[in-house]
């Protein structure tokens, strides 16, 4: 069977990313077939704000056509400090926008942004973290601070690690509400036409 979706997130698909992990759990979960998504795994999020990026490749084609059905876009947040273009839930989203106008797939593309629901910054592993229950979150806080990890993706990687380690028989509650957005995402993506 063709794949008729394709899913854009960061990370790299031939290292099994976290995210492209984590989206695939999730898919299943939720009972739809990954089988019928395209995975592209974008590296770095700079590589979403570049309309030449060699991951768009033949998609804005495919989805004009009509061969991929529609597209979704999950990125994080980060944080404006970081980057006052990119950085921050508002700057992400009006970035991608932008980009999906230019590739002309707007119309076939919906958007994911990944970070804590509260604070509207951070990452994946943010909203994970919103997730897990209070002394779980505690004991992975307290790590990172007593560890002091000055890199931003060294403390996203070990942030993961040391959760699906600590807690390996419960690791994501996809009941939890802060998931809800992406999976009406991810359902909309497979279900509606």
């Amino acid at each position: 069977m063709v794949n008729q979706y394709a899913i854009l997130h960061e990370g790299n698909i031939n290292k099994k990313s976290s995210d492209h992990s984590f989206i695939k759990l999730l898919i299943d979960h939720l009972g739809f077939d990954a089988s019928l998504v395209n995975f592209y795994g974008m590296s770095r999020k700079s590589n979403f704000f570049k309309p030449q990026c060699e991951q768009y490749g033949e998609l804005p084609r495919l989805l004009q056509v009509g061969t991929i059905k529609k597209a979704l876009f999950i990125i994080d947040a980060d944080f404006i400090e970081a980057d006052a273009i990119y950085g921050g839930y508002e700057n992400t989203n009006n970035e991608i926008i932008k980009i999906l106008h230019e590739l002309k797939i707007h119309a076939y593309s919906s958007i994911s942004i990944s970070c804590d629901p509260k604070t509207k910054t951070g990452y994946l592993e943010s909203l994970i973290l919103t997730t897990i229950p209070i002394e779980h979150k505690a004991c992975v806080e307290t790590f990172l601070k007593c560890s002091d990890f000055k890199s931003k993706d060294n403390a996203k990687a070990i942030l993961n690690q040391i959760y699906r380690q600590a807690y390996p028989n419960a690791p994501y509650d996809f009941s939890h509400e802060n998931f809800d957005e992406l999976k009406s995402k991810l359902i909309a993506l497979f279900t509606k036409e």
